[in-house]
């Protein structure tokens, strides 16, 4: 028998209080969070912050697809990661994110080039994009579509590129008394990076629970 601590335990709480605070926000990432609150879009936690960061450094990345711009949150992060001419391409329907989002950059000393800012529906926009053209993709939307923006985002991605995506929590998607649509279009992502033999598949407990997976 397992002895190690279940879901929901205060030694799990408290692990994740450590990791959402090993690298805690500078003003600029305070105020982006500040400006998701106020706009109720949800900001990434620190902790998968910090983690895309860390990816978009490890692959050294110069051209990333973000869907689900929010305030900038997440934008920053992977900004943060990526090389220093790399460009941000970031999808929102939201126009009001957009221009949260700009203000974000602004204020992080990106200049307008490092970004570009497509308004309109991923499902419609990926498959615009250039097949194989990017390192990283990552999906942070209505869980809804995340099964639809799987296979255009893997057709984006160079070999050794990596996709990510955000709020995929373990106990949601093997919890089998939940039927909504939302967790049924979670676990059908997760088991289609299992079974996927073109991915290197990983659940990371970060945030609300990144799915990522390596173009093998």
């Amino acid at each position: 028998m397992n002895s190690g601590t279940h879901a929901g335990s205060p030694a799990e709480a408290a692990d994740a209080d450590l990791v959402d605070g090993y690298l805690p926000d500078d003003e600029v990432l305070a105020t982006a969070r500040a400006r998701s609150a106020d706009l109720g879009c949800g900001p990434l936690s620190a902790g998968a912050g910090a983690t895309l960061r860390f990816l978009a450094t490890t692959l050294r990345a110069k051209a990333v697809v973000e869907v689900g711009t929010g305030a900038g949150v997440s934008g920053l992060c992977l900004l943060r990661g990526m090389v220093d001419d790399g460009i941000l391409t970031s999808i929102d329907i939201e126009p009001e994110y957009h221009r949260a989002a700009r203000s974000a950059f602004r204020e992080a000393g990106y200049p307008p080039g490092r970004t570009r800012l497509i308004m309109g529906r991923a499902l419609d926009v990926l498959p615009r994009l250039t097949p194989g053209g990017y390192d990283l993709v990552f999906v942070d939307s209505a869980p809804i579509e995340y099964p639809s923006c799987y296979e255009k985002a893997v057709a984006l991605l160079r070999p050794g590129g990596i996709l990510a995506f955000h709020n995929v929590s373990g106990a949601r998607v093997t919890d089998p008394s939940r039927r909504d649509p939302d967790t049924l279009a979670l676990r059908e992502v997760a088991r289609a990076f299992r079974e996927d033999d073109r991915l290197v598949p990983a659940l990371l407990p970060v945030g609300g629970g990144l799915l990522v997976a390596a173009i093998a």
